[in-house]
């Protein structure tokens, strides 16, 4: 069903807003996924806190313009979609998605203003998690002071065995 002038703009306007919110976007092409396909995508990637939109590809390169996201516009051609987040985590779901479905293709990307081929998007995919560089972060800054304390208390601990030894052995 076409869409009037209009609808058209007011497309225009929620996409462009879409974008200007977002740091991630995951572009993908549809070659027959069903609909219970298409809600899976949507409910793994909305688990990621992040979106999902089958967009018409004139408005969304016309909502492109003047956004951080301008060079990815050559991208939209056939079915696309695209998932976007504020968050990388997008990418592990967008990827572990078409890894189990061979229909759903990963045409690129952007991060900002670097534009990401399919490759980019793979290996932004690996990166790990927010709460996943915290926890190893704070784990490189505990292990100083673990060490710290057990190189104190292993001479004090030498000391007491030596000590024991020779009382043991004036018995």
């Amino acid at each position: 069903m076409a869409m009037s002038r209009p609808e058209k703009e007011q497309a225009v306007a929620a996409y462009k807003e879409r974008f200007e919110e977002d740091e991630i976007l995951v572009i993908v092409q549809n070659q027959g996924l069903t609909v219970a396909e298409m809600t899976e995508l949507r409910l793994s990637i909305r688990n990621e806190g992040a979106s999902f939109k089958v967009m018409k590809n004139k408005l969304a390169q016309r909502a492109l313009e003047g956004t951080k996201f301008e060079g990815v516009a050559n991208m939209f051609s056939g079915p696309t979609g695209v998932a976007s987040s504020k968050e990388p985590s997008v990418a592990k779901a967008v990827q572990k998605f078409a890894k189990d479905h061979k229909k759903l293709v990963i045409v690129g990307g952007a991060m900002g203003a670097i534009q990401l081929d399919a490759a980019g998007v793979e290996q932004l995919s690996k990166l790990p998690s927010l709460d996943e560089l915290r926890s190893k972060l704070i784990g490189l800054i505990q292990a100083p002071a673990t060490k710290v304390a057990g190189v104190t208390q292993a001479p004090a601990g030498k000391l007491a065995r030596v000590v024991g030894a020779y009382a043991a052995k004036g018995e």
